[in-house]
This record gives structure tokens, C-alpha cells and sequence, in this order.
């Protein structure tokens, strides 16, 4: 939490500028990694379907789950089947990992548990996408096209379309590479992907590439039902995500005034030490993501906010173009 403070600060804090030779050293090992990759001086992997990435350039979350879920939306009504590929952060394998109704969000992940919840289709998690990638073709064959989230670096991987997304809110933080800032690439390579993402800023400032975030109903954490009438008095906030003051502007924008809002650090395995000093009668709002890690030490009180990526139709005619031309081009391979 302290680091990602220290990040996306205004201004460079003083103690950072001690990490500037790492920051050095981290440059100039990204830039020949990547020119060894293009220059096919270290080999990638090809997979036997297109292949979309959705990623983003800084360190934490930035909107690519629903990003990704409104991707595979729309895949699936153009009559694409795709399936999706997924680091599989905190989860605790084996990998690569098959992601079902079986799977639990400590082996897989909390972000790929949802995404398999959400989306229903094929889902492989590893920290090697290849291997990913590759078992889920060969698992599930009718699978058309693959989405990756979160790979923009995983350059061993070849894709055939770029999707960044950005942070609306904290942009590129304080604008160094790790560790003294929060960019893995930077801000130029936004330029080299076929399209940059990012919500919609509340004035209403908006284009083709602006996405709405759309809450859903509240759900019960315990039983994952849905509620529609809920007291509200008093209730406590809290998220384990990169970004917990986005979730906070959501919920005070439905009108909830939560007493508290807790952060957490991004990925926080929750347990019963967390809300140790929270009664069994207390209202507690969180993420979904948050609820995939929580369910187990859920009251009846405990509530998640389910949310979309709404997009704009001329934003999927140009998805949709860029899909027609990629189609066209393997079948005149």
C-alpha cells in the first residue's frame, strides 16, 4: 500500500530517488528484452487461434476485468467462442491450471475465479501464458479465439490484437519506471497497441474508447443471492484492490454513506483477523472481487457489488473491423 501511495504521488517522494539505479537497471533490461523479441532473437509462441491481449503499462489493477468480461461478451454474440488466459496472481496452482466451478479463488486466483463466474467460458491460469495458452487449446478445441488477460509483457506470446487499458483516475502515477514508479513500459507504448481503454471521467467527457462502469444489484456474499432491499444504516466499506478509492466513489455515488472505508493492499488474502472487530449485525460493502475471497467468512450482512464496462457501438464497429481484417489476412494465409 505504502508503494503504490508513493507511486501515483504527485511528485516524486525523496526516498524513492534511492531505487533510481534499479530504475536503470529495470529500463534497460524491459527495452533489450523486447528488442530481442522482435527481432526473433528469442522465440515467441503462436497460438492456433487469434489472440487478443488486454493489458495495461503500470503496476496494479486499471479496469481489465471488466474490460475483459465486456470483450468476451461481445465475442460471444458475434459469434465468436472464446476463451480466456490468465496469470492466475495469488492462486496457488497447480499450474497451468484448469478454472471451473470446481476451482476455488486460492488456487486459481480471485480475478480469474471471477472472470470463469462471470464469463462461463474456457479459462486457463498460469504465469506462463504459452502454457496456457496451449492447454487450453488442447482441452478445449472448439475454442475460436483466445483473449489474454493481463499480458501486454508477456512477450513470449504472440497476439494479434492490443488492448491497453488505462487508469482514468491515477494516469501513469508519478511517470518513472519500477521500482521508482509505477510504469512496466512506457506512456509512447500505448501508441504501438490497436486500442487504449480507459472509464469515462464523471463530467461526462467521453469517446469511441470511454467505457461506462455500470453497477449491477447487490449480492449476498454467503450465498451469492441477490438482494434488492438492504439497511443501509451505517454500513463499512472495504476493498483489496489496487485502486479501493474507485469502489468508494461507486458506492457514495449510489447514495450509501459508508461510517469507514478500509484499504487493503491489492490481492489481500482476507481471513478472520480482518474483521476480527466487526460484529456478526454489521452491514459490510465490498468489491466482487474482494466477495470471491470472502465467502467463507461471510455474516448474512456481508454484500458485493457486481459491475460491467459499457462501451459505446462505434468502439465495437472498430473491434469488429479490426477482427474482419484479421480474419481475412489468415484466410488468405
Amino acid at each position: 500500500m505504502w508503494w503504490q501511495r508513493a507511486w501515483y504521488a504527485a511528485k516524486v517522494r525523496p526516498v524513492l530517488w534511492l531505487l533510481l539505479p534499479l530504475h536503470n537497471l529495470f529500463v534497460m533490461a524491459s527495452r533489450s528484452r523486447r528488442w530481442l523479441y522482435q527481432r526473433g532473437w528469442l522465440t515467441s509462441y503462436k497460438a492456433p487461434v487469434p489472440l487478443i491481449v488486454v493489458g495495461n503499462i503500470t503496476v496494479g489493477g486499471s479496469g481489465k476485468t471488466p474490460v475483459t468480461l465486456a470483450l468476451v461478451k461481445h465475442l460471444q454474440q458475434a459469434g465468436w467462442r472464446p476463451g480466456i488466459i490468465s496469470r492466475g496472481y495469488g492462486g496457488k496452482g497447480p499450474f497451468p491450471l484448469l478454472v471451473d466451478d470446481n476451482c476455488n479463488a486460492s488456487a486459481c486466483g480471485d480475478e480469474p475465479w471471477l472472470l470463469q463466474q462471470r464469463a462461463g467460458v474456457p479459462l486457463v491460469v498460469a504465469p506462463d501464458r504459452v502454457a496456457a495458452a496451449r492447454q487450453l487449446c488442447q482441452l478445449h478445441p472448439e475454442v475460436t479465439i483466445l483473449v489474454a488477460d493481463d499480458g501486454l509483457q508477456h512477450y513470449r506470446l504472440q497476439r494479434d490484437i492490443e488492448v491497453v487499458v488505462v487508469d482514468s483516475r491515477r494516469r501513469f502515477g508519478n511517470g518513472w519506471r519500477l521500482p521508482l514508479g509505477p510504469l512496466r513500459e512506457p506512456p509512447q507504448r500505448i501508441k504501438q497497441a490497436d486500442f487504449c481503454v480507459q472509464q469515462a471521467a464523471k463530467d461526462g467527457t467521453a469517446s469511441s474508447n470511454f467505457y461506462q462502469i455500470v453497477p449491477a444489484k447487490w449480492r449476498r456474499v454467503s450465498d451469492d443471492s441477490e438482494v434488492d432491499k438492504v439497511n443501509w444504516q451505517q454500513p463499512i466499506a472495504i476493498a483489496g484492490i489496487a485502486d479501493p478509492e474507485r469502489f468508494f466513489d461507486t458506492v457514495r455515488g449510489l447514495g450509501i454513506k459508508p461510517i469507514e472505508c478500509r484499504s487493503f493492499a491489492d490481492h489481500h488474502p482476507f481471513s478472520t483477523a480482518d474483521f476480527a472487530d466487526i460484529s456478526a449485525e454489521q452491514v459490510l460493502l465490498m468489491t466482487e472481487k474482494d466477495a470471491a475471497k470472502c465467502r467463507a467468512l461471510a455474516t448474512p450482512h456481508w454484500y458485493y457489488l457486481p459491475i460491467s464496462a459499457a462501451f459505446t457501438d462505434e468502439f465495437w464497429q472498430q473491434i469488429d473491423r479490426r477482427l474482419a481484417a484479421l480474419t481475412n489476412l489468415i484466410t488468405t494465409e
